[in-house]
């Protein structure tokens, strides 16, 4: 499954300076109320976004250590929308674009364990994980209860 920044148009490999941001007019026949939304037995069913929040716990591990590598990783995926840390605990959430939530949460489950090494994040378990699709997130923020908007985005202690 290829992740990329919802908007982002990639020219060339992966990380390369050719990468450019796009944005395409509404149109027409937009109609923000099912923007997303795919309909029963629609032939083209695509990409959604989902707001996921992963909450890792485990031993007490350095706290300078578990910025720089949450730091790490919002640095080598840039997806990430905010991280917030303490010494035996950390939560991170984001947007992820997937079909369905099986795959975006299938893709959340896997996040902390293959990039534990490259970022050297502690050897914590997933103790929860939540996914939502767009419009459940905008609609509890909304009514004012559900997780908070993800700002400031960057990496944050508790």
């Amino acid at each position: 499954m290829r992740r990329a920044r919802p908007g982002a148009a990639s020219k060339g490999p992966r990380g390369s300076a050719e990468r450019a941001l796009t944005s395409v007019a509404a149109g027409d026949a937009y109609d923000e109320e099912t923007a997303g939304e795919a309909t029963e037995g629609s032939a083209e069913e695509g990409p959604r976004l989902w707001h996921v929040t992963l909450s890792v716990s485990g031993a007490e591990a350095p706290i300078a250590e578990v910025r720089r590598g949450l730091e790490q990783l919002a640095h080598d995926h840039p997806f990430l929308l905010t991280s917030r840390y303490a010494v035996d605990h950390a939560e991170i959430r984001y947007w992820e674009e997937a079909r369905d939530l099986h795959d975006a949460a299938a893709v959340a489950l896997r996040l902390w364990g293959e990039h534990r090494r490259t970022s050297q994040l502690p050897p914590w378990e997933i103790v929860g994980l939540e996914v939502i699709d767009r419009q459940t997130y905008h609609h509890r923020i909304a009514e004012g209860y559900g997780p908070l908007p993800a700002t400031p985005v960057g990496v944050h202690p508790f």
